[in-house]
């Protein structure tokens, strides 16, 4: 199963990348991991829109040959970061040919905060769904990477058990939604 990680956190020290890299070991065995960076992305301009911009097309035909999209998400001010919700727009444009469209996606983030990124993940959660993708809402994984990362750089157990759960059901979310 092709999956395309979209990550929200774009500096070099984001704790939404090193997420990533703590949950690739705990994915199903059938996951092949893609993922693409949005910071690279110029921000979304009617005006660009006829002639696409290399990278545009590249982020597009990434997220066209996957199966499933897991976006990991930062907090930012109670919302998605801005270039997140433009690589997003990107991908909605033009608006017939949205490469969102029927695909299964998941939504998880991590923060230093105690509510894990759940304001931005509710809000990632509503954009996506309005774009018609096929959004898997439960369970919820709101990661305090402060309490959930261990002083080795692990996740502790149940914040692991919490992750592979999650990453199951998305795998059978994937099927459901073909």
């Amino acid at each position: 199963m092709k999956i395309f990680v979209i990550i929200g956190g774009i500096s070099k020290e984001s704790i939404n990348k090193k997420f990533f890299e703590l949950i690739k070991p705990l994915a199903p065995s059938e996951f092949e991991f893609d993922t693409f960076d949005i910071s690279q992305l110029p921000f979304f301009s009617q005006d660009l829109e006829e002639k696409e911009p290399e990278g545009v097309r590249e982020f597009k035909r990434g997220i066209e040959k996957v199966e499933g999209i897991i976006f990991i998400t930062p907090e930012y001010n109670r919302a998605i970061p801005g270039v997140l919700k433009n690589a997003i727009d990107w991908g909605s444009r033009p608006e017939c040919k949205s490469v969102w469209r029927d695909k299964a996606a998941c939504v998880v983030g991590a923060s230093v905060g105690t509510t894990g990124a759940i304001s931005a993940q509710m809000q990632l959660k509503e954009t996506v769904s309005f774009l018609e993708m096929r959004v898997m809402y439960r369970p919820e994984v709101c990661f305090n990477f402060l309490e959930k990362v261990d002083k080795n750089g692990e996740i502790e157990e149940k914040g692991r058990e919490r992750v592979v759960e999650f990453l199951n059901r998305f795998k059978g979310w994937i099927l459901k939604n073909k």
